[in-house]
């Protein structure tokens, strides 16, 4: 629902956008327009992204198919960028071959509903992207947000041109939306990149790691383990998938390792929202084990067992 918003949203913007263009002839309305080319390109591609990734795993896909959203941001982290470098082109050559802006008015009026729409819904867009744990939704939300702003330069652009006769401001907003919208290009696909290739969460690796620390030694919670150690997660889209190794006492039976290794399996899967964790089981390779004669140890009631 919110992709297609955002992709109803960017073409009726793209065709407002171009209107103002062509009434006004203003580079920095032009720089705003060609943006909206990318919005709506990248709003497609979010919108078919997100009904892959929601599709379930398969033979092929065992892991399933989120990792299509990483894809779809950093298709729209390119496409920024191209825009960028488009827009400094064109701001460079009006820069030195400068024409006259006309019907500022009616290019202000259209630019200002224009921001007004693109930060609301790329606000939106934001928020529903962090609160699902979508990349593709909260990166084209930043994208409009990003989109918004670059309407704002532009009416500062035309304001300038309207109230102080300075023609030059228009060409010059224009490289500067041409630097911000390149730069925004850049930070995505490096994160996007980050994600293709399994780079650690660190608040995903710092609450991991909470998790299995309390269950530690004599003084932890049930169930208790030794230690642990081998701790790898990464993502794939939303869906969270951690693997690790958890020492126990060598005297422990299989069912009752078993039932510890589900216990806290169960408990990441949990705080990590959407996500998969498999713990390996290995004995204690202390020669005294400090749990070995724990009574407390016993994995018991509910709590104890993984929900399937």
């Amino acid at each position: 629902m919110a992709a297609s918003l955002s992709l109803v949203v960017g073409i009726s913007l793209l065709t407002i956008k171009f209107i103002a263009y062509f009434l006004t002839g203003s580079a920095a309305i032009f720089s705003d327009a060609l943006e909206s080319i990318v919005n709506v390109a990248a709003s497609a591609v979010a919108a078919y992204a997100l009904v892959v990734a929601h599709s379930p795993a398969d033979r092929e896909h065992p892991y399933g198919h989120g990792k299509i959203e990483f894809l779809s941001a950093h298709f729209e982290g390119g496409m920024i960028v191209l825009a960028a470098i488009a827009i400094a082109i064109k701001a460079i050559e009006m820069f030195f071959h400068p024409q006259p802006v006309e019907q500022l008015g009616l290019g202000i009026v259209l630019i200002a509903a224009a921001m007004v729409i693109n930060g609301g819904v790329g606000f939106t867009l934001i928020r529903v992207g962090r609160r699902q744990g979508s990349m593709t939704l909260e990166a084209d939300g930043h994208h409009l947000m990003s989109d918004a702003i670059t309407s704002a330069t532009a009416l500062l652009a035309l304001a300038l041109v309207k109230l102080m006769r300075w023609p030059l401001a228009d060409p010059i907003a224009a490289l500067l939306i041409a630097g911000y919208i390149g730069w925004m290009g850049v930070l995505l696909l490096r994160r996007s990149s980050a994600g293709l290739m399994d780079r650690q969460d660190l608040d995903d690796e710092k609450l991991l790691r909470q998790i299995l620390d309390a269950h530690i030694g004599p003084g932890g919670k049930e169930p208790k383990i030794c230690s642990y150690h081998k701790l790898r997660h990464r993502h794939s889209g939303r869906y969270h998938w951690v693997d690790f190794h958890i020492m126990v006492p060598g005297s422990l039976d299989i069912d009752r390792g078993h039932a510890i290794a589900s216990a806290i399996e169960y408990e990441i899967e949990r705080a990590l929202g959407e996500g998969n964790a498999t713990a390996h089981i290995e004995p204690c390779e202390d020669e005294v084990c400090q749990l070995e004669n724990d009574e407390g140890r016993n994995p018991k009631s509910e709590s104890m067992t993984k929900s399937e």
